[in-house]
């Protein structure tokens, strides 16, 4: 893992606000997400940053040094940003990391002049991304319910209500071969963190197997997609977005009773896209997303049942 921008940006919230709460509620995410992101990049960095009491959340020395410098460069990333913004060009397109992506690039190139297309794991980067202008649109994946926490400036539709999370594990372990897995049969499994961890992902997987009645072993922090080796050699389980194809090795299946959901937005800058555009590039994601859907003979038959109601709602 390399330190980026929007790890730049989560603690420099930190130190601003003085408190992780405060900080989690400015960034639009939850504090334990917040407090995962925190301890990931003081692994990263082999110090704590902040010191946490009564008093709120204080910089360490170290925290303090990354604090200034961070705040440096986040001031001309920003000054950067604002001075292309809104000058033409090619329409700068975030996604998270889907089995859709390239059949919506296709898309995107039809509905947009120019366009260039980002992916990454991670909602809270893109969520960033856009309220600083880093991004114009994006489409982006959260909790059922979740908040972005985008400013008034972005636009917002949802692509789908919600969607169930499904497992992805060895297409050689028992589980695979029935139709849906139930979560406490996987209690004694290797999990491959969930990508985006720090936007509730890992924070919903954890508390979904403390009500099955266990304590998930986070064994792997891979890429996204990377994880799929681990899986095909018998190592892991991993979350998948239910359109996933998994691969060579690798089963994908439903988790009984969908315990962790998933609702899919699209976002833009509205000083970017007009409302013409916007809309037909919802469409786009919407039509990309429901053909990925019925590509899927794992998840078709979800999509069949209830997809066309909760997209038409």
């Amino acid at each position: 893992m390399e330190l980026e921008i929007r790890h730049l940006r989560a603690i420099c919230a930190i130190g601003d606000a003085g408190s992780l709460s405060r900080a989690a509620t400015q960034l639009g995410i939850s504090q334990p997400s917040l407090t995962t992101l925190l301890q990931r990049v003081e692994r990263l960095v082999g110090g704590r940053l902040f010191e946490r009491g009564r008093a709120g959340a204080e910089p360490t020395p170290l925290g303090a040094q990354m604090l200034q410098r961070a705040r440096l460069l986040l001031v001309e990333l920003d000054a950067f940003g604002a001075s292309v913004a809104g000058r033409g060009g090619p329409v700068r397109f975030g996604s998270v990391h889907m089995e859709c992506v390239t059949a919506l690039y296709a898309r995107l190139e039809e509905a947009l002049d120019d366009v260039t297309l980002y992916v990454d794991p991670s909602s809270t980067g893109l969520a960033l991304a856009l309220a600083n202008g880093h991004l114009d649109a994006a489409v982006i994946a959260v909790d059922e319910d979740g908040d972005l926490g985008l400013p008034r400036g972005v636009g917002q539709r949802v692509v789908v209500p919600w969607v169930p999370v499904y497992i992805a594990l060895p297409d050689s372990h028992p589980l695979a071969d029935r139709a849906e897995v139930s979560l406490s049969d996987l209690a004694g499994e290797a999990w491959v963190g969930p990508p985006g961890a720090e936007d509730g992902s890992l924070t919903a997987l954890r508390s979904a197997c403390r009500a099955a009645g266990f304590v998930p072993r986070i064994r792997f922090e891979v890429p996204s997609g990377a994880g799929r080796q681990l899986i095909a050699a018998g190592k892991a389980v991993q979350l998948v977005e239910p359109t996933s194809q998994g691969g060579p090795g690798v089963a994908v299946r439903p988790l009984a009773g969908a315990p962790m959901r998933m609702r899919l937005v699209f976002c833009w800058r509205r000083e970017r896209l007009t409302w013409e555009e916007a809309s037909r590039v919802f469409t786009d994601v919407l039509e990309a997303y429901a053909a990925a859907a019925l590509a899927s003979p794992v998840f078709r038959p979800w999509w069949e049942e209830r997809g066309a109601a909760l997209t038409a709602s």
